[in-house]
């Protein structure tokens, strides 16, 4: 697999020493962003071996600081044809934009395609055409390293997907070995998955970058219900203790979601949007059973928000269980009535009732009702059920019901 064993530190050294060139070429600091305005590498070149506080006007100083920009500052950017632009593209200043200072734009482009964006302060008298010149022949192999990149991230996303969706058995094995393969060194040690669902889109070039989630590893997208769509997310963990850096990474994606695809944002439409963690597991073996349980607990916080919006598969409770059964298992003829619309309120009343081990002061109390009224309402779900609340089995029944209703 040639550089498929390759990982994105290897590729952040490579950055770096271009983006210094290309300082060194123009003296001047210059930033590397990808074409997504995500902060790749910063070169803080200066000739009196100091960078001029001037320079940190808010846009440069928020895209060093957090290493991205805002959808605001890039389309604002953007307006000025940087991603049609062959050679460099000087940019005014605009204080009101917060653009103190003019830049100079320098495409990242391979095989015609725009990749990312060197960026620079414009001084005057500023760069010359022939220092411009040579500055954009590094672009040149700028390019093809991103382009690089972005191959074995395809590559690592397909062959994440082939690992999560494979069969037990033979394939499953060939999956995984081939995953192994591609990751090289990173395949050993201790792995968890994330699933953040829904997800807006299945289009590759909608989804995130690894670099643009802290600790990924790889990521794809996977389906989601009947037509819907999840984000699958390998993160590699320091021990099966430590989880910071998959909730870090579940944590980024969550916030990410309105910025994808903007005419199918669940988060900004009020549709939730929740994230889910597996078990951690040594290896890459069992990567399809941490799916599940990642894909799981991604379902149980949707269903209920209070395990949310981050939930790891060994914190939801009965969800575990629930989640594994088939939507029709999972449903039961006696409950049915229950569940209508118009006894929304008799089937909250019970869940709660459940939920508080039957005892009624306390239900009553988290209802806000007197207790006449609560038990008024759980001779209404015994007559609509025909379940006696007196009966363990038919509680656990019940409960059960309920909580899958959810689901």
């Amino acid at each position: 697999m040639r550089e498929n064993a390759r990982v994105t530190a290897d590729y952040k050294g490579d950055y770096q020493e271009l983006v210094d060139e290309i300082s060194e070429l123009l003296g001047a600091p210059a930033t590397l962003e990808n074409r997504d305005f995500e902060l790749i590498a910063f070169g803080a070149y200066d000739s009196e071996g100091e960078l001029d506080a001037s320079a940190l006007d808010p846009v440069r100083t928020r895209s060093i600081l957090t290493r991205r920009s805002t959808a605001a500052v890039r389309r604002w950017f953007e307006g000025f044809g940087i991603t049609q632009a062959t050679g460099p593209v000087r940019i005014p200043p605009t204080p009101e934009a917060g653009v103190y200072r003019g830049r100079i734009c320098l495409p990242v482009r391979h095989r015609g395609v725009v990749l990312g964006y060197v960026w620079l302060l414009d001084d005057d008298p500023g760069p010359t055409d022939q220092q411009l010149t040579a500055a954009m022949q590094v672009t040149a192999r700028i390019g093809a390293l991103l382009a690089d990149e972005a191959q074995h991230g395809a590559d690592l996303s397909r062959e994440l997907r082939a690992v999560l969706t494979a069969e037990r058995g033979w394939q499953g094995d060939m999956a995984v070995a081939e995953l192994r393969t591609a990751l090289g060194s990173r395949a050993d040690g201790v792995h968890t998955v994330v699933c953040v669902a829904p997800w807006p889109t299945a289009d590759p070039d909608d989804a995130p970058s690894v670099r643009a989630v802290p600790h990924a590893t790889a990521l794809c997208t996977l389906p989601w219900g009947a037509t819907g769509q999840s984000l699958a997310v390998l993160v590699r963990l320091r021990s099966p203790e430590v989880r910071t850096a998959a909730l870090a990474a579940a944590s980024r994606l969550l916030k990410e979601v309105p910025a994808q695809a903007p005419s199918r944002q669940p988060a900004r439409d009020g549709a939730p949007v929740a994230a889910g963690l597996g078990e951690p597991r040594t290896g890459l073996a069992d990567l399809g059973t941490v799916w599940r349980e990642a894909s799981a607990a991604a379902r149980a916080a949707l269903a209920e928000p209070r395990l949310g919006p981050v939930a790891e598969w060994s914190r939801i409770g009965p969800y575990r269980l629930l989640t594994s059964l088939s939507p029709q298992t999972a449903r039961d003829p006696a409950v049915a009535p229950l569940l209508s619309p118009v006894h929304r309120e008799l089937a909250r009343t019970a869940e709660v009732y459940l939920d508080c081990a039957g005892q009624a002061g306390r239900t009553a109390a988290e209802l806000g009702i007197h207790r006449q009224t609560l038990y008024y309402r759980l001779s209404r779900v015994e007559q609509l059920t025909g379940l006696d609340l007196d009966d363990g089995e038919d509680r656990l029944l019940l409960h059960m019901a309920l909580k899958g209703a959810r689901l």
